[in-house]
């Protein structure tokens, strides 16, 4: 039986654990070759070793050009185009008042979150073909006043200007480039969390629960489909209602 995306080639960065492997997942169950990136090979070699010859592991340090650089060469020379990119790759923490912040802390949350998110989304861009997808990994965090977030919130934030400023610069190639929100997902990421802290996040949901990263995974492969044909420039919340209210 044929896939939704049979024959596209799509890229996740950041993609080793959680909401992104789960994506990845849906990606090869679709009929895509998948590129994930990864700093700890032995999680890339798991992926690849669970989800079979469609998936691709290549170990990058996505805040770094150079891995950037080394990453799209691979993709051109392996495959020859771009279809889809999933700007996952993200760090930041929910528990760092300004009073804590750091010079470097500072370099690194904006070194991954919209440095590397922005050098990747340029050169996928330049790989990628007519008609293809950006989505850019947000967070609900960036629309909701959480004390101690400020840095994550903000890097997530200047993804929206991203993606609206270039949907209008690839419009004329028929690139799509959205963001996602997800709000708080139960992925390893949130283990390290104090039960008191992870019932915090899920009073700040509507719905009461936390997301599923397969919930999240759908709202990717919607937003790469040509379902979304019409759908650019804009936000969609994962949230469970988390900053909608």
């Amino acid at each position: 039986m044929s896939g939704k995306f049979d024959g596209k080639i799509a890229l996740i960065t950041g993609g080793s654990s959680g909401m992104a492997l789960a994506t990845a997942e849906r990606f090869v169950e679709e009929g895509a070759l998948v590129y994930i990136t990864g700093r700890r090979q032995q999680l890339l070699d798991d992926a690849v070793r669970r989800l079979g010859p469609r998936l691709r592991g290549i170990s990058v340090d996505a805040a770094e050009l150079e891995d950037i650089e080394m990453l799209f060469t691979t993709i051109a020379a392996e495959a020859g185009r771009l279809d889809i990119l999933y700007a996952s790759a993200g760090i930041g923490s929910l528990q760092e008042p300004l009073a804590e912040v750091t010079p470097a802390g500072f370099d690194e949350v904006f070194g991954l979150n919209v440095r590397g998110t922005l050098f990747a989304a340029q050169r996928a861009a330049a790989l990628m073909t007519e008609g293809g997808s950006i989505i850019l990994n947000g967070s609900a965090a960036a629309e909701k006043a959480m004390p101690g977030s400020s840095l994550y919130a903000a890097s997530k934030a200047a993804l929206r200007s991203f993606a609206r400023v270039w949907s209008a610069e690839l419009s004329g190639r028929g690139i799509r480039v959205n963001v996602l929100h997800p709000g708080p997902i139960d992925t390893p990421a949130l283990e390290r969390l104090s039960p008191e802290a992870r019932n915090h996040l899920v009073s700040l949901t509507t719905l009461g629960r936390l997301g599923q990263a397969r919930e999240v995974a759908g709202a990717v492969l919607f937003l790469a489909s040509a379902d979304a044909g019409f759908v650019s420039g804009t936000e969609l919340f994962v949230s469970g209602g988390m900053g909608q209210s």
